[in-house]
């Protein structure tokens, strides 16, 4: 009779196979885990998208999945999917914003909404807020170039994008980001059509058009009066922005000084030859834009002016010192943790750039990190951080950069840690070894409070690979008589390795111990796998390196 029984057991079942009576699902290692809905995985793929694809998965292959989850939420309930993509985008959540420039393109793009709905005049209403600068229409008009053809409503949407802004402001988008993907402003005004709101603007159309030529010696003339008088010359409307980036062309350093200072010109509009100069990068940090100011910390250290005990030492720890600076900026965790680790590195990623890394940069890199999280309130609760360290989760790369799942999980959990009163972390891999032993299962990580980002990441790289077993925290939890109120997992779900499945081990953690502990899995990769089961009121699923996560996690906790 036990044989038979052990078959259908719901205690003890192999991840290789499915939980009776449960609607489990293979995962791409061969794993059997829970399937998240079609809207958790669209939040997955907003926050951390897909480039470079995982470690079970190409690229090609998540994107195609995607963008089928992206069509069935469409087809479902549109305007719900383009309030999503607009709240993740317009309130920072993403440490990137391709993914849901890619979903919007793709929204425009669909044909087959209810009447009611009607996907591309929503999608064009929200292009302000998630194409907020130049780069990002120009790549929305790279995706939508895919899915439909230049109707009306297009034209019509971009047409909007220009027209809207006020002409100065449009002046600075046309100056900084120039051309992306193939694309430039003179293509897309040529395809829109928009019509001058001002003078001002008309003067601009003109220039991105046809450069100076188009504007010098020009008229502008009243609409809808024929071809009678003219009441000015265009090059009179034209924003000095405009003008200054065409003086700075021809001007010596002294002249970019100046420029710079007068016009607030930005380094795109810089000549190659000047950029080398610690003295225009002075001129430029003084209101350069944050996003800004943490790419150009290599090159600025690099050309000599962040030194030891510099005066613009102090102006960029002062402006990566306030909070309330940063979330405004939107400048996301990952961009400064990314920064952090190549600046730290003292050599860039590509080229040959290199740089001796001053010390107050790397410790307000530090500090700005926890800054760009939503505030963050701790839950005082007994929390086990369990980072998945498996070969797996080194070859899923988050959002497009160099940094692997599990370095960021890792820089992650630092956020818990510098929050939480009483906590443990551990990385686990699978248990075939035993459960501490640190070839194949589960390990200490020397993580505290005063643990620096960039020493965490280095740290969990040079731990051993092994398989996937997401049950181990829970089993190490009982085994060792840990009193745990929250255990938090973050991994990529590829899990398949262990003998019992994650829920039923902590089933059977609650059941030992008499504690309701609770079960929060941070999911690192864009699939539709969580190991948390969807019924159980004790398991929660985030996205990993959303912005709000961990002020969501501690919430849960707490209550």
């Amino acid at each position: 009779m036990t044989q038979y029984a052990k078959h259908v057991s719901t205690r003890t079942t192999p991840q290789s196979s499915p939980i009776p009576g449960t609607n489990q699902i293979p995962n791409s290692a061969g794993g059997f885990v829970f399937q998240i809905d079609r809207w958790q995985r669209l939040e997955r793929f907003l926050i951390l998208g897909n480039e470079k694809g995982s470690y079970y998965a190409s690229e090609q292959q998540l994107t195609i999945e995607n963008a089928t989850c992206i069509r069935e939420c469409l087809a479902e309930d549109p305007a719900r999917t383009i309030r999503t993509i607009v709240e993740i985008s317009d309130q920072g959540r993403a440490p990137k914003n391709d993914p849901a420039i890619f979903a919007l393109a793709l929204a425009a793009g669909y044909e087959s909404a209810p009447k009611t709905y009607p996907a591309l005049a929503m999608a064009m209403e929200a292009l302000p807020k998630v194409c907020r600068i130049g780069t990002h229409v120009f790549n929305f008009c790279a995706s939508v170039k895919a899915f439909r053809g230049w109707g009306r409503g297009l034209r019509k949407g971009i047409a909007s994008w220009y027209t809207s802004r006020e002409a100065p402001a449009l002046a600075y988008q046309m100056v900084k980001y120039q051309q992306r993907n193939g694309w430039a402003h003179r293509d897309l005004l040529r395809l829109a059509h928009p019509h001058a709101p001002t003078p001002a603007h008309d003067a601009l159309f003109r220039w991105a058009v046809g450069g100076m030529e188009a504007v010098v010696g020009r008229s502008v003339k009243p609409k809808g009066e024929g071809e009678p008088k003219v009441y000015g010359s265009v090059l009179e409307h034209l924003p000095p922005l405009i003008a200054a980036m065409e003086e700075a062309k021809q001007a010596d350093q002294a002249g970019i000084l100046r420029l710079i200072r007068e016009y607030d010109l930005p380094r795109e509009c810089i000549p190659t030859q000047h950029l080398n100069a610690p003295e225009v990068w002075e001129a430029l940090l003084e209101k350069m834009p944050l996003t800004a100011l943490v790419r150009s910390l290599a090159k600025m250290t690099a050309v000599g002016l962040l030194k030891p005990l510099s005066a613009a030492v102090g102006t960029v720890t002062k402006k990566l010192d306030d909070a309330e600076y940063i979330r405004k900026s939107r400048l996301h965790p990952l961009a400064i943790l990314f920064a952090a680790k190549v600046y730290a590195s003292g050599r860039g990623e590509k080229g040959s750039l290199s740089w001796q890394p001053v010390s107050p940069v790397n410790d307000v890199l530090d500090s700005a990190f926890y800054k760009a999280f939503m505030n963050v309130e701790p839950a005082g609760k007994r929390t086990l951080l369990a980072l998945d360290v498996s070969g797996s989760m080194d070859g899923s790369m988050i959002a497009g950069t160099s940094l692997s799942a599990r370095e960021a999980s890792a820089a992650m959990c630092l956020v818990t840690a510098k929050t939480e009163p009483a906590y443990q972390v551990v990385g686990f891999t699978s248990s075939g070894g035993g459960m501490f032993n640190r070839q194949n299962g589960l390990s200490y990580i020397d993580i505290s409070k005063a643990s620096r980002i960039t020493s965490v990441v280095e740290g969990v790289r040079g731990l051993p690979f092994g398989g996937t077993d997401c049950a181990l925290p829970m089993l190490a939890a009982l085994q060792e008589k840990w009193t745990v109120d929250t255990f938090v997992v973050y991994t990529d779900n590829e899990t398949w390795a262990g003998h019992i499945h994650p829920v039923q081990a902590l089933r059977q953690y609650r059941e030992k111990t008499g504690i309701s502990a609770k079960l929060i899995v941070v999911g690192m990769t864009a699939t539709n796998f969580t190991i948390a089961d969807p019924n159980d009121a004790g398991s929660l699923d985030v996205v990993g390196f959303d912005a709000s996560a961990p002020a969501v996690m501690n919430d849960f906790a707490r209550r």
